[in-house]
């Protein structure tokens, strides 16, 4: 029988333990800094997503995400699940007029 792997790996994200609302909350470490993230099973209001811009309605489930270091509530931000885990390989959202070029 081989020895139980009991090291966590580098990628893997640390739990905190229990967030404001009951549901675990863990420290993600990224290029972009380290972020305290919680799953959130849904709201009674609505918020809109900052990685699609698009709003997550009531009663959808999603993230809730802040900095780790100096982050409080006012810099929590609501993500769909998708656009939180592919936040960083993104392309910025370019602006332009009806008549600009498309490339």
């Amino acid at each position: 029988m081989s020895p139980r792997k009991n090291r966590r790996t580098r990628d893997m994200p640390r739990e905190t333990g229990r967030g404001a609302f009951g549901g675990p909350q863990r420290i993600e470490e990224g290029p972009d800094g380290d972020w305290i993230v919680r799953p959130a099973a849904g709201a009674a209001k609505s918020y809109r997503c900052p990685g699609c811009d698009q709003e997550i309605p009531p009663g959808v489930g999603h993230v809730v995400a802040w900095p780790a270091e100096g982050g409080g509530p006012e810099d929590r931000r609501h993500w769909h699940r998708p656009c939180w885990e592919h936040r960083l390989h993104r392309t910025p959202k370019i602006q332009r007029s009806g008549r600009g070029p498309r490339y």
